[in-house]
């Protein structure tokens, strides 16, 4: 599966969503049913969102992935990792499409069955970080943090259908349809002069891919 997000670096904070589409076929999927698992269980390949900007002094880079979701909540409720799957965050810095940088995550389960979670190829770090989930892992100058979160996806599904029936403008901006329910979430923060090298637009995009 695959989200990607595109920004200028400028003076204020950036943030930028774009459309999803799966690698290597032309099927389409919005946030809450990919084709993979309409009607079927929750899989941990499944990209619900990419999220990227930099903060107001354009020093740092936020990226936020989530996936697995969305799911109600539930008691000991945890995130979905997956020790076959991989993930891969590419930044092109070029312009031309062609990933400059790409930074893999792994999630891995010890002895004990507790899960941990690496990190290599982000920007600055000259080796990969790595540590338990629910986390803030640090390097060098990066920081990782993966683990549930509420999702932060709004959309006022309700809004949308009324719409679709009244054709009408419906939509209510207080109303959240994903408001209190769960996705798996990994966070990463990387110097801003890291990533970019000696451009000034990043294009980012996410993938899966089960090995």
């Amino acid at each position: 599966m695959k989200r990607s997000v595109k920004f200028i670096l400028g003076g204020a904070a950036a943030v930028a969503v774009a459309s999803a589409s799966w690698l290597g076929a032309a099927v389409a999927a919005d946030h809450n049913d990919p084709p993979a698992r309409i009607g079927g269980v929750i899989d941990s390949a499944d990209i619900a969102d990419l999220y990227a900007w930099h903060t107001a002094d354009a020093q740092t880079l936020k990226i936020v992935l989530t996936f697995a979701g969305p799911s109600n909540p539930a008691a000991g409720q945890a995130g979905a990792y997956d020790a076959d799957v991989l993930y891969a965050i590419n930044i092109d810095n070029s312009g031309d499409n062609v990933a400059n940088t790409t930074i893999y995550v792994r999630y891995g389960q010890n002895d004990l069955g507790d899960f941990g979670v690496q990190v290599v190829g982000l920007p600055g770090e000259a080796g990969p970080i790595s540590g338990a989930v629910e986390t803030t892992l640090t390097g060098t100058t990066a920081k990782v943090w993966t683990g549930l979160r509420d999702d932060p996806f709004f959309f006022d599904l309700q809004g949308f259908q009324d719409t679709l029936q009244l054709g009408t403008l419906s939509f209510d901006n207080t109303r959240d349809s994903f408001a209190g329910r769960n996705v798996t979430a990994l966070v990463i923060e990387v110097p801003v002069a890291a990533a970019i090298g000696g451009g000034s637009n990043l294009s980012i995009w996410a993938t899966t891919s089960r090995i």
